[in-house]
C-alpha cells in the first residue's frame, strides 16, 4: 500500500512540473514571436469552381506554416504569413486577385496559385515583378516552358511525369511499337508530344496517332484497322467511357491488346451509367479488363519521417482533425493536400538557405521588393537545388521546375485495381511486385509477330532430278568413250568425231549445272551462295557453247559448202577440219568473254524476295513472312537480255540451217540430219524454257523443275540422236574393225559408200537376170518354131528342080527364102543379138562375170 501511495505522489509532482513548464512557454512565446520579422506569401486557393482544391489544400498549407513557424532551426528570425484568396479556378477572377495581391501592402515574397489555368496567368505575369511562383496543384505540361515561365516551380508533378513510367514499362515488356489516342485538349496534346520525344530516345516507335474531339468512333476504328496493340489513351473520364464502348464494339481488347490510361479516374469509372454510350456495364467491364494505369504518388507509401518530422499517416490524421471529420471523397483537393503541405515546407527550406548568402552580400529577406532581382535569384537557386523527404515523397525539382515524384502502377484485375509496382523517375528505380496478370500466357506482342521463313526447294524433286542428271552424265561419258575408242572406224571418222566429243562434253557440263541449280540456303551458308551462283552460270554457259556450238558448226559447214554453184562442186569433197574447230572456238570465246565482262562489272550476288505475309493455321498472333533466295545482280535484266538475244538468234539460225540442209547428203559429215534433229529439239526447248523460268522465278519448285527438266530432255535427246544410231550400226553390222580389216573382209570395197553401191548393183543384176532368163526362154521358143517351119517347107518342096524354072509363079505365091541360123540371127532385134553374151551355161549371172562394157546397158 505504501509503495502504491508513493507512485501516486510522484505522478502528481510530475504533472505539476509539466503544467508549470507549459505555462512558462505560453508566457514567453509572445515575446519570442514579437521579435520575428514577417515574410508574406500571396496564395490563391480555389475553394469552388472546376477544381475546388483549396478545400483541403488550404488547411494543409496552414498546418505546414504552423510547424515551420514553431521550428527554431528554420527561419529563426522570420515568420511566414499566408495571405490567401479564392480564385474559383477562374483565370478572370485570378487576374483581379493578382492585382490586389501586388498593389496592396504588404509586399509578397512568393505567389502560390492552384489550378493550371490560374498558374499559367500568374506565372507569366510574375516575372515582371521579380516574383517566384510556387504552385501546389498545377499539372499542365505547358508550365514546364522555362522561357515562358522563368520563375515557376510546383510540387504537383507535370502530367508528362507519366511518360517516363510508361517508357520504362514498354522496355520491361519488350515493346518497341505503340499507338496513341487522345482527346484534343492542350494538356493531353502537350503530354503526347513529350511522350513522342521520350519514346524516340528509347528507340520505340509510335506507329499510330489518333485524336478526337467528342466522338472517338472513327479514331478507334483506325486503331483497329492499323493493327494497334499497345495503346496509350489520354482523355478525361467521361470520354474514357465513350472510347471503351467503341473498343468493345470493335473487339479491340483481349489477350492481344494492352491499354494504358490515366490513374486519377474513379475506381468504378467504367461501371457508372452514362447516357452518352449504348454499352452495358458488363460490356464495359469486359472491355477494360487488364488495362494498366499510371498515377502520380501524392502520399508517401513508406513510413518515413521527413523534414516536418511527420509520417504520411500522421499527416493524414492531423489533416482529418483540421477538416473536422469531413468525408475526404467530398472534400476538394484531398489527394493534393500533401502537395500543398510539402510546397510550404519546400518554400520555407529554400528561404532558410538564402539567409546566409544574402547576409554575405549585405542583403536580407525583409529587404525584398518587386525590383530586387538579386533576392529573387537567390530564392530561385535555393528552390532549384531543393531535396528533402516530404509527406508526399521525395521532393526534388527538374530543370523546368516541375516536381519529380514516384509513379504508382496499377492494373485492373477482375474488376478492381491492383498495385503492381512503383517507379521513381529521379533514380530510374522500378519497384515491381510481380503480380501482373494477363489474359494470355504473358504480355502480348506489340505487333503481329512476323516470322521469316525461307522457301526451299523440295528435296524429293531435287533428288529425283539429280538422279536423272547423274544418269545423263553417265550416258554422256559412255558416248564420249565410245566415240574416242572407235575414232579409227571410217563411219565414225565421217561424222567428225572431235565435234561429237565436244557435244558430249557440253552435254555433261550442262547436266552438271542441274546440281547447283537445286542448291539453296538449306544446304549451304549464306556467304557461300554467290559461289553457287557462279557455278550455275558458268557450267550452263560453257555447256551450251560446247554442245550447241559443235552441232551448229556442222550444220553451218554443210549449208555453206553444199549450197554453192555447180561449177564449185569439186570443192565439196575437200573439208578442212581446223575450220570447224575454229568456228566452235569462236562461239566459245564469245560466251567466255561475255560472262567475264558480266562477272567483273556486275557480279552475281544473293538477293531475297519477300512475299505476302501468311497467317498460320493455328490461332497464333503471328504471321509468316515467306522469303526466297535468288542469284541476281544490279542490272540482271540487261545482262539476261543481251545473253538471251544472242543465244536466241543463234538458235533461230540453227533451225534455219537445219531446215535448209535436210535433203543434202554428204560423206564428210554423215550425221548432219541427226544434228539437225538435235538442233530442233534444243532450240524449241530453250525458247520455251527461258521466258517461262523468268515468269516462274518466284515459284522455286516449278522454276527448278522446268529449267532442269528442259536441260535433261535436251541432253538426253541430243545424245540419243547423235550417238545411239552409231552404236547400233557398229553392233548390228559388226563394223568394229579398222579400215584395213574392213577392206579385207569386203574385197573390192574401199569404203562404206562403195559397199552400199555394190549391194545395190547386186540387187539390180538379180532383177535383170530374171528378165534375161524370160527373154532367153522366149528366144528358144521362137527358134523352135522357126525350125519346125523350116522342116515343113523342106517336105513340101518338089522333086524336080526345073519346075521353078519352066513355070513362072506369081510373086505372091513364091516360096520364102530358106532359113539359116545366120540369117535368122541377123533378123533378130538388137536387144536379143547380144543376149548370148550375157547368158551363161549355169543360167546365173554373177557380178564378177559381168563385163564392164555391159553395165551401162543395164542401167539405161
Amino acid at each position: 500500500m505504501a509503495s502504491t501511495e508513493r507512485i501516486r505522489t510522484v505522478g502528481r509532482v510530475w504533472r505539476s512540473v509539466a503544467l508549470l513548464y507549459a505555462l512558462l512557454i505560453f508566457v514567453s512565446w509572445p515575446c519570442a514571436v514579437a521579435g520575428k520579422k514577417k515574410l508574406y506569401i500571396g496564395a490563391l486557393f480555389p475553394m469552388s469552381g472546376g477544381w475546388p482544391g483549396g478545400q483541403a489544400c488550404l488547411p494543409a498549407a496552414q498546418m505546414a506554416l504552423d510547424l515551420v513557424n514553431n521550428r527554431t532551426d528554420i527561419l529563426p528570425d522570420y515568420e511566414l504569413e499566408l495571405i490567401h484568396y479564392d480564385s474559383m479556378c477562374d483565370p478572370g477572377e485570378a487576374t483581379k486577385l493578382l492585382y490586389d495581391l501586388l498593389y496592396t501592402e504588404p509586399i509578397k515574397i512568393v505567389l502560390m496559385p492552384g489550378c493550371s489555368s490560374v498558374s499559367t496567368l500568374v506565372a507569366e505575369a510574375a516575372r515582371m515583378w521579380n516574383l517566384i511562383v510556387f504552385s501546389y496543384g498545377s499539372s499542365s505540361p505547358a508550365l514546364s516552358n522555362r522561357q515562358r515561365f522563368p520563375t515557376f516551380f510546383r510540387t504537383h508533378p507535370s502530367a508528362t511525369l507519366h511518360n517516363p513510367t510508361r517508357v520504362r514499362l514498354f522496355q520491361k515488356w519488350g515493346w518497341t511499337k505503340i499507338a496513341t489516342i487522345q482527346q484534343t485538349t492542350e494538356v493531353f496534346t502537350s503530354t503526347l508530344d513529350d511522350l513522342e520525344e521520350r519514346v524516340k530516345e528509347a528507340g520505340i516507335e509510335i506507329s499510330v496517332r489518333q485524336s478526337f474531339l467528342t466522338d472517338p468512333a472513327v479514331a478507334v476504328k483506325n486503331l483497329k484497322r492499323q493493327d494497334a496493340r499497345i495503346i496509350v489513351g489520354l482523355f478525361y473520364e467521361t470520354e474514357a467511357r465513350k472510347v471503351f464502348c467503341e473498343v468493345f464494339k470493335e473487339k479491340l481488347y483481349g489477350k492481344k491488346y494492352v491499354w494504358f490510361l490515366i490513374g486519377w479516374y474513379a475506381d468504378n469509372w467504367f461501371k457508372i451509367k452514362d447516357p452518352a454510350i449504348n454499352c452495358t456495364v458488363e460490356n464495359m467491364t469486359e472491355a477494360v479488363e487488364g488495362h494498366v494505369t499510371t498515377e502520380i504518388v501524392m502520399l508517401n507509401p513508406e513510413t518515413v519521417r521527413g523534414a516536418s518530422n511527420l509520417t504520411s499517416q500522421e499527416f493524414l490524421a492531423q489533416l482529418m482533425s483540421r477538416l473536422g471529420g469531413k468525408n475526404p471523397e467530398e472534400t476538394g483537393g484531398f489527394q493534393e493536400a500533401p502537395l500543398a503541405y510539402d510546397a510550404v515546407w519546400a518554400l520555407a527550406l529554400a528561404l532558410n538557405r538564402t539567409v546566409a548568402p544574402l547576409r554575405a552580400k549585405g542583403w536580407a529577406l525583409e529587404d525584398f521588393n518587386y525590383n530586387n532581382k538579386e533576392i529573387t535569384a537567390e530564392i530561385y537557386r535555393a528552390l532549384n537545388t531543393s531535396s528533402f523527404e516530404g509527406v508526399s515523397g521525395h521532393v526534388v525539382f527538374d530543370a523546368q521546375g516541375s516536381r519529380m515524384a514516384w509513379t504508382l502502377i496499377e492494373q485492373l484485375q477482375g474488376g478492381s485495381y491492383k498495385k503492381i509496382g512503383y517507379y521513381d523517375s529521379t533514380k530510374g528505380n522500378l519497384s515491381w511486385y510481380g503480380n501482373d496478370k494477363w489474359i494470355g500466357l504473358g504480355p502480348p506482342a506489340d505487333q503481329t509477330k512476323v516470322i521469316e521463313e525461307f522457301r526451299y526447294l523440295s528435296q524429293k524433286l531435287f533428288v529425283s532430278v539429280s538422279v536423272f542428271a547423274g544418269l545423263g552424265i553417265l550416258l554422256g561419258i559412255v558416248c564420249l568413250s565410245f566415240n574416242i575408242y572407235n575414232s579409227s572406224v571410217r563411219y565414225i571418222q565421217n561424222s567428225q568425231p572431235y565435234l561429237n566429243n565436244m557435244t558430249a562434253v557440253g552435254c555433261v557440263l550442262a547436266l552438271a549445272a542441274v546440281f547447283p541449280l537445286g542448291i539453296d540456303g538449306l544446304h549451304i551458308q549464306r556467304s557461300q551462295f554467290p559461289v553457287v551462283c557462279q557455278f550455275r552460270l558458268w557450267l550452263l554457259g560453257l555447256g551450251f557453247s560446247l554442245a550447241y556450238g559443235s552441232m551448229f558448226t556442222k550444220i553451218w559447214w554443210v549449208h555453206t559448202v553444199f549450197t554453192k554453184k555447180d561449177e564449185k562442186k569439186e570443192k565439196r569433197k575437200h573439208l578442212e577440219p581446223w575450220k570447224l574447230y575454229a568456228t566452235v572456238a569462236v562461239l566459245l570465246a564469245i560466251d567466255v568473254l561475255s560472262l567475264l565482262i558480266w562477272q567483273i562489272m556486275d557480279p552475281l550476288h544473293i538477293t531475297v524476295e519477300k512475299f505476302t505475309k501468311e497467317a498460320p493455321k493455328e490461332d497464333l498472333d503471328v504471321l509468316i513472312q515467306p522469303l526466297l533466295e535468288h542469284c541476281s545482280s544490279e542490272k540482271m535484266n540487261t545482262w539476261l537480255g543481251v545473253v538471251y538475244g544472242y543465244k536466241g538468234l543463234l538458235l533461230l539460225l540453227g533451225i534455219f540451217l537445219a531446215y535448209e540442209t535436210k535433203s543434202i547428203s554428204t560423206e564428210k559429215i554423215n550425221d548432219h540430219r541427226a544434228v539437225g534433229m538435235a538442233i530442233y529439239n534444243v532450240a524449241v526447248l530453250c525458247m520455251i524454257t527461258a521466258p517461262v523460268t523468268m515468269i516462274l522465278s518466284s515459284q522455286q519448285d516449278a522454276s527448278f523443275a522446268f529449267a532442269s527438266l528442259a536441260i535433261i530432255f535436251s541432253v538426253y535427246i541430243t545424245l540419243v540422236v547423235l550417238f545411239v544410231p552409231k552404236i547400233r550400226r557398229l553392233i548390228t553390222r559388226g563394223e568394229w574393225q579398222s579400215e584395213q580389216q574392213d577392206t579385207l573382209k569386203t574385197g573390192s570395197s574401199t569404203n562404206n559408200n562403195d559397199e552400199e553401191k555394190s549391194r545395190q548393183l547386186e540387187r539390180e543384176n538379180r532383177e535383170l537376170q530374171k528378165i534375161i532368163q524370160e527373154k532367153e526362154e522366149r528366144v528358144t521358143e521362137l527358134r523352135n518354131q522357126l525350125a519346125q517351119r523350116q522342116a515343113l517347107r523342106s517336105r513340101r518342096r518338089p522333086s524336080v528342080p526345073n519346075q521353078n524354072q519352066n513355070h513362072s509363079v506369081p510373086s505372091s505365091h513364091a516360096e520364102p527364102p530358106s532359113y539359116s541360123p545366120a540369117t535368122d540371127k541377123q533378123s533378130l532385134p538388137p536387144s536379143f543379138s547380144n543376149s548370148s553374151d550375157l547368158y551363161q551355161g549355169e543360167g546365173k549371172l554373177s557380178r564378177n562375170n559381168c563385163h564392164n562394157s555391159r553395165l551401162p546397158l543395164l542401167y539405161k
